[in-house]
């Protein structure tokens, strides 16, 4: 069974850093990429970053570009996302991801085009 597990979310003030992890499990993913997505109260997820399936380029909404990043981790199948400098406005469920394609060229920033979901994990930031 397929299982993605998130980790790192909390409660920070503008300015300040927090570290998302995710770890799947279930069966191998080294040919998919991974992403993270997120979700306000009422709307639809939205694309918040990925990384290619082998690792070559990352992806980043435009919102983000320049405060987060994305990496795999050393262990099989993990990713994170580093977010810096946050903003009351990225408070929101945060999810991990792995595409649905496998060894796409460019990652899909549409949520329907991935397979796999972790829980949710909150992100909230105010002062």
């Amino acid at each position: 069974q397929v299982q993605l597990v998130e980790s790192g979310g909390g409660s920070v003030q503008p300015g300040d850093s927090l570290r998302l992890s995710c770890a799947a499990s279930g069966r191998a993913f080294s040919s998919y990429a991974m992403g993270w997505f997120r979700q306000y109260p009422g709307k639809e997820r939205e694309f918040v970053a990925a990384i290619k399936w082998n690792g070559a380029a990352t992806y980043y909404a435009d919102s983000v570009k320049g405060r987060f990043t994305i990496a795999r981790g050393v262990a099989k199948d993990t990713w994170y996302l580093q977010m810096n400098n946050l903003k009351p406005e990225d408070t929101a469920i945060y999810f991990c991801a792995t595409e649905s394609h496998r060894q796409r060229n460019n990652p899909s920033r549409t949520p329907k085009d991935w397979a796999y979901w972790g829980q949710g994990t909150q992100v909230t930031v105010s002062s």
